[in-house]
């Protein structure tokens, strides 16, 4: 009887689009970052990009970054060696802690994602480079 009491009270939590609040602090030159969820040890939340457009530089501080890639397909540098990676829409990828970054969409293609960011501290770090201090 009593758990069937708490459950009446257990409800999903919806956030609708327009609901979604731009994190202070926490934007980087060529993106627009909008957070759903926030708690001590994660962030989720939905990313746009403007076609070919560079971001800044920044990392992700102790926390590990996991997204999916909505629409259009993004091409991350990173490293002290300028490496890159792309992601192509119904993609998945993981972008560790600390790990140095910048990205840009497709030319002519704006790029959406869904990520998710576990661990404690900042969500964002920006920084001047792969070299600036961290």
């Amino acid at each position: 009887m009593e758990g069937e009491r708490v459950q009446e009270r257990v409800r999903p939590l919806v956030v609708a689009p327009t609901e979604r609040a731009s994190p202070p602090g926490q934007q980087t030159t060529g993106m627009r970052r909008e957070q759903a969820f926030v708690g001590d040890d994660r962030w989720i939340g939905y990313v746009t990009s403007e076609p070919g457009e560079w971001s800044g530089w920044h990392h992700h501080g102790e926390t590990d970054t996991y997204f999916y890639v909505l629409r259009g397909g993004i091409e991350f540098e990173y490293g002290d060696d300028g490496a890159t990676v792309r992601v192509d829409a119904g993609g998945f990828c993981h972008m560790p802690k600390r790990l140095v970054h910048r990205e840009r969409p497709q030319p002519g293609e704006r790029a959406e994602i869904v990520l998710v960011r576990i661990g404690p501290g900042p969500a964002v770090v920006n920084v001047d480079g792969p070299g600036a201090a961290r």
